[in-house]
């Protein structure tokens, strides 16, 4: 399904609650997503995230294919885990920088990129909550898997984002739909499809066409945003 972005302009100039959102107090403490998640083991965890089960319905093969040509580009993958895109985004040729709040998991995928010998290809990178912690232009490219559900001050953050992805680079925000679905967090913990593109106009976001990509065949549970000028698909 294809919007075209001028439609989308006028349609979230007329989301009354776009104001409020940017008034929201930065976040330095995990939020509910996070403190949900982690209810379990961060081992459980990984074992979840690295299971079969989730390959099913992930796709990742499809994800890669889907994001085309990144030899030689530099990518955030925000939110690793347990790296299951890091390896693949290595594999396709990327510079990857692996971030993510949890010290676990990087102590978990330090192991794992020396296990593999990818220690020229990604580089891990500790965050804040409320920070993606990039420099000014640093990334061709800001990937997200079933993170962006887990950001607590949204507008902020991704003005942060904005700033860290060079010009004509490319914002990629896979997440879970907001209803009740066999995998993923409880609806609450999700963000609408209208708020995420709401939020992301917000911080600067603002020329771009928006394509909607059901990963997960015939059941919807995931929409993908893609973001690059080169395109014109949610352009800088």
């Amino acid at each position: 399904m294809r919007f075209n972005w001028r439609i989308l302009s006028l349609l979230l100039l007329m989301v009354p609650f776009a104001d409020a959102l940017a008034q929201e107090h930065r976040q330095h403490t995990p939020g509910k997503a996070n403190q949900h998640m982690h209810r379990r083991p961060v081992d459980d965890l990984i074992r979840d995230f690295e299971s079969p089960e989730r390959d099913a319905y992930q796709k990742p093969e499809v994800v890669m294919a889907w994001l085309g040509e990144l030899h030689q580009k530099t990518v955030m993958d925000l939110g690793t885990g347990s790296g299951y895109f890091a390896v693949r985004l290595a594999a396709a040729g990327a510079k990857v920088i692996a971030a993510d709040v949890n010290d676990d998991f990087l102590d978990k995928l330090k192991q794992r990129i020396n296990k593999l010998e990818l220690e020229d290809r990604i580089s891990l990178r500790k965050l804040e909550y409320d920070s993606p912690q990039l420099s000014d232009g640093e990334v061709d490219m800001v990937f997200m898997v079933n993170v962006y559900h887990h950001i607590e001050d949204r507008i902020d953050y991704f003005t942060e984002v904005l700033n860290g992805i060079k010009p004509g680079g490319t914002l990629v925000v896979i997440d879970f739909y907001k209803r009740d679905l066999p995998v993923g967090p409880p609806p609450d913990h999700k963000v609408s499809l209208f708020e995420t593109m709401t939020e992301l106009n917000e911080a600067g976001f603002k020329k771009f066409e928006l394509d909607i990509d059901e990963v997960i065949v015939g059941k919807g549970d995931y929409v993908v945003l893609l973001g690059n000028s080169g395109s014109g698909k949610m352009a800088r």
